[in-house]
């Protein structure tokens, strides 16, 4: 999977769906959670840093985690070009580095929680990482009927997330929901076809045990 996003990195910020996606889930994300500049906000699975770019006015410091060197590798090429000062970003696997991080008030993630096989160990880390009262932003794909990978052969994560069944996990891991919203759509052309994928966002915090 990591290959196939680092061959594809140097065009990702061409495709302007992808760009009004990142636009539109940054303004919901703000519009909820409406974050001082003392706030401190962490990427994962950042690729090119689109939705990060958007909020980049809105935190005080953000962290960009991504296992692609080649996303890693344009996302630094931006930051530098655009001068800014506030991001860190990271080549790194969450499960195979000590992040060495102070605690953040806010993680979010867009359309990378579907690649993570096991949910559980991907949330005890994010809440591990998140002060009390820390926000968790969750943007990915509805249920879908497998087509939207289709195209990866060696695709092993989930076909989206059933809404409801995820709001259960989060609250199995420490995290409240208190948002949840059909956010975008993804248009795909899956084969001859042209289909519709949507996305929601789904915002918790994190709660003391």
């Amino acid at each position: 999977m990591t290959t196939n996003f680092d061959t594809r990195a140097q065009e990702w910020d061409n495709d302007p769906m992808k760009v009004e996606r990142a636009v539109r889930i940054a303004q919901e994300i703000m519009d909820f959670i409406q974050p001082n500049h003392t706030f401190d906000a962490f990427e994962f699975g950042c690729g090119t840093g689109l939705l990060s770019f958007q909020l980049k006015d809105a935190f005080n410091t953000i962290t960009l985690v991504d296992s692609s060197e080649g996303m890693i590798h344009v996302l630094k090429e931006k930051i530098a070009k655009a001068g800014i000062q506030n991001f860190k970003p990271l080549h790194l696997d969450v499960f195979e580095h000590d992040l060495k991080l102070d605690k953040q008030d806010v993680i979010y993630t867009l359309m990378t929680l579907h690649h993570m096989v096991d949910l559980n160990q991907i949330l005890k880390l994010f809440y591990s990482i998140l002060k009390p009262g820390g926000y968790l932003c969750i943007a990915d794909l509805v249920t879908e009927d497998g087509s939207f990978h289709a195209h990866q052969g060696d695709f092993d994560g989930h076909k989206g997330f059933d809404r409801k069944e995820l709001g259960v996990v989060l609250s199995n891991n420490g995290f409240r929901v208190e948002y949840d919203h059909l956010s975008y759509e993804i248009e795909k052309k899956v084969g001859d076809a042209l289909k519709k994928y949507p996305l929601f966002l789904m915002i918790g915090r994190k709660e003391d045990h």
